[in-house]
């Protein structure tokens, strides 16, 4: 990726974003659309009770007068919703209800509700799409959109797009197929305005206004030599001020942000955090426009990497439907569930191990939960600041060595402050002093041992390529329950008990 800090720094985009969020509901008018559809579903639901009850047959409930009003008003109702407020109703209804709704939405709106609804509703919309619905859905989507979609599709769906797709856009799937989910290539738009810069502006103006409308996100148009070669652009604002008879070439900026379809996608959502970016051009190696990637879409791509952290840190595989089956859940929650039960086993027999002494001194009991769990907290801290640091591009494995140092100190300064408050609480309820010393020291060196796990442990997993974020939590945990234990009734044995 090249860039310069001082190119495009455009305050417009700030008002883009905006305007990109503001395009759909608040979550409050969102939540009154979603109520307001269940209304009509358990309205729905009343009708079939009654006309169960009166013995009419299943094939006559259609023609039903209120049933089909209800249905009416459903379709309308859902006919004026933008795709991904659509996608929001889908995703908090229960399997039977989403798929009712799901038929009632309009054939040409398919594709792009598919694109709006999280991983797991998308698939259980598909399971119920034959492949000729699946086939009209997405041909009208554009090429980087079908590309997002293509995963989640049949083969054969797949293969019948591919088919009917012009020449040129069947490249540029087959290329936006080819990159990486985290590359720049995954998240670019093959839809770009591009001129010369031996015109005028003037050419520029009537040449735009040919366009029924331009590709969204457009605040600038890409300068470009007969060979297509990147050579600057042309912001619209710029566009707009300037003298028509000026050529582009005395316009345009040759200095800008360009990014390339293997970088990572992360380091490009840095870029336009940091640039002020609505859009940026993609080139390949010999400096050829291959395409552009939009604020849109790294706004995209950050929701979902924070969404699938988050469901990481919590020891779930993947994204999960609230009304999946319980099979469904129960695999996608099985498998840091093992571990954990895996560690906090270890833990139990560190407990056993010193079971004498917790017999002989019932205070250590009630105290040494408070060791573990301030430990584990510290733990996470690190952990937290770590995995963020990674994401922002700011360390790297090579840091080791100034991490542990500054976490030490941070963990030993918590150590010795809090666990003094703690001895001396231990003091004043125990009226024991050796214990209240105890309580300290093991605080201390719980810490030290927490900050020394939450440096090693996301450092050793990006040094083998693994995800920092996923599983960290639970295995600091597990480091901070059996090392906590064991410090403080192993001191508490020593010093105690001897």
């Amino acid at each position: 990726m090249r860039s310069s800090p001082s190119v495009n720094n455009n305050p417009r985009s700030l008002a883009v974003m905006t305007e990109t969020l503001q395009s759909r509901k608040e979550l409050e008018d969102l939540q009154d659309d979603l109520r307001e559809v269940q209304g009509l579903l358990r309205r729905q639901h009343l009708v079939e009770g009654l006309v169960a009850r009166q013995d009419t047959p299943p094939h006559d409930l259609a023609e039903h007068a209120v049933y089909h009003q209800i249905g009416m008003e459903l379709r309308a109702k859902l006919e004026r919703m933008h795709p991904a407020d659509v996608a929001y109703i889908l995703e908090s209804l229960p399997l039977q209800e989403r798929l009712y709704v799901w038929d009632l939405v309009k054939a040409e709106r398919d594709g792009e509700i598919l694109l709006e609804v999280s991983d797991a509703v998308r698939e259980s919309l598909i399971k119920s799409m034959d492949s000729d619905e699946l086939v009209a859905a997405v041909e009208q989507l554009d090429t980087d959109e079908l590309a997002d979609l293509a995963p989640d599709l049949p083969d054969d769906v797949i293969q019948d797009v591919f088919q009917a797709l012009p020449v040129e856009e069947r490249e540029q799937l087959r290329a936006a197929m080819s990159y990486p989910d985290d590359a720049v290539g995954a998240i670019m738009d093959f839809d770009v305005v591009s001129v010369r810069e031996d015109v005028t502006l003037e050419v520029v103006t009537r040449y735009l206004r040919r366009f029924d409308e331009l590709p969204g996100h457009t605040d600038q148009v890409f300068v470009v030599d007969r060979e297509e070669h990147l050579k600057g652009v042309l912001p619209l604002n710029k566009l707009i001020v300037t003298d028509l008879e000026a050529t582009v070439g005395a316009v345009m900026q040759s200095d800008t942000i360009t990014l390339y379809p293997d970088d990572d996608a992360r380091d490009a959502a840095q870029a336009f955090e940091r640039y002020d970016l609505v859009s940026a051009g993609v080139v390949d190696d010999a400096g050829k426009l291959l395409g552009r990637v939009t604020i849109d879409k790294v706004v995209d791509y950050i929701r979902d990497k924070s969404e699938s952290e988050a469901l990481a840190q919590a020891g779930l595989r993947e994204e999960e439907d609230i009304f999946a089956s319980v099979w469904d859940s129960v695999k996608n929650r099985w498998a840091w569930l093992a571990v954990n039960l895996i560690t906090a086993f270890i833990a139990s027999r560190v407990i056993g191990a010193f079971e004498g002494s917790i017999e002989k001194l019932v205070a250590l009991a009630a105290l040494m939960p408070i060791v573990a769990g301030i430990g584990g907290n510290s733990g996470n801290q690190t952990i937290t600041m770590i995995v963020r640091a990674f994401a922002l591009g700011q360390i790297k494995p090579d840091h080791a060595r100034k991490l542990f140092r500054k976490e030490l100190g941070v963990a030993l300064a918590n150590g010795l402050i809090w666990g003094g408050i703690l001895g001396l609480l231990t003091w004043w309820l125990y009226a024991s002093v050796p214990l209240g010393l105890v309580m300290t020291a093991a605080m201390t060196l719980n810490l030290l041992l927490a900050a020394t796990m939450g440096v090693l442990i996301p450092l050793a997993m990006i040094k083998v390529g693994h995800d920092p974020a996923v599983g960290s939590s639970v295995m600091i945990t597990a480091c901070t329950d059996s090392g906590g234990f064991f410090i403080f009734l192993g001191l508490a044995t020593l010093f105690l008990l001897r």
